[in-house]
């Protein structure tokens, strides 16, 4: 399924979950302080804008923000919360998408990149990020770490969490180096809601070298947005690469 039509109407009227989840201060908070520290006085684009859970906070901060987002269903409903004028948004996929001008920050947050399936893609993604920046300009991704170190001979899936109404489990295709994950919420009736999305997870080492093709250097690796240390244990990272200045 094509990922237009996995974000789709339904989706998108469901996806924001004010001040919970990926909404709560403690998480959305540390996010807007990092990259609006990153953007500077310059201009920043957000690839995959979706609902606009970053870039409403981020233009709130003085921060000129345009968004490359593939879902119309999603743009609708951030346009019930910012317009055009505020918030520009270019109909497209990121890995090919162009958006007018140049940016100090182009972004990419909360594992989006995998949703591209292919390495192709995905590299194409960053070159589309470089295109967007001037020397000196700044890509950052947010991305899981594949926990393929959970899966035993025969294993194919893992638990990633369990709640209270909530349980989030990924299916592994090492071979393609693929992953479906799955989210089921529940309550109190015997049917629940299941909302499936396939990705194509990356190691930190592959991201640097897809990184290092489009001219990119790293810059930075941290565990999360406030700046822990990234270590064989972390579970996601920020990474922040950066066009080399002009000599």
């Amino acid at each position: 399924m094509g990922q237009e039509k996995i974000w789709d109407a339904d989706v998108a009227q469901r996806y924001d979950t004010p001040g919970s989840g990926m909404f709560a201060p403690e998480v959305l908070g540390p996010a807007v302080d990092r990259l609006a520290q990153l953007a500077g006085q310059g201009g920043a684009l957000e690839f995959a804008i979706g609902t606009g859970r970053v870039a409403i906070p981020l233009a709130e901060r003085g921060v000129s923000v345009t968004g490359i987002e593939l879902s119309l269903p999603m743009v609708e409903r951030l346009r019930t919360k910012a317009d055009e004028a505020t918030i520009p948004v270019i109909l497209g996929d990121m890995a090919t998408t162009v958006a007018p001008g140049m940016y100090t920050l182009v972004y990419l947050v909360y594992n989006t990149i995998s949703n591209l399936l292919t390495q192709d893609e995905q590299v194409q993604c960053f070159r589309n990020a470089a295109r967007h920046l001037a020397p000196g300009g700044r890509f950052v991704i947010e991305l899981w770490v594949p926990e393929l170190r959970k899966l035993p001979p025969g294993q194919t899936a893992t638990v990633w969490e369990s709640e209270r109404g909530y349980i989030g489990l990924d299916t592994y295709d090492v071979l393609r180096q693929h992953v479906v994950s799955h989210h089921f919420r529940f309550d109190e009736t015997e049917q629940a809601r299941l909302f499936r999305s396939p990705h194509r997870y990356i190691w930190p080492a592959e991201l640097d070298l897809m990184a290092k093709l489009a001219g990119f250097e790293l810059e930075t690796r941290h565990a999360d947005w406030a700046g822990a240390a990234f270590t064989a244990e972390s579970r996601s990272h920020v990474s922040v690469y950066r066009i080399p200045p002009a000599q």
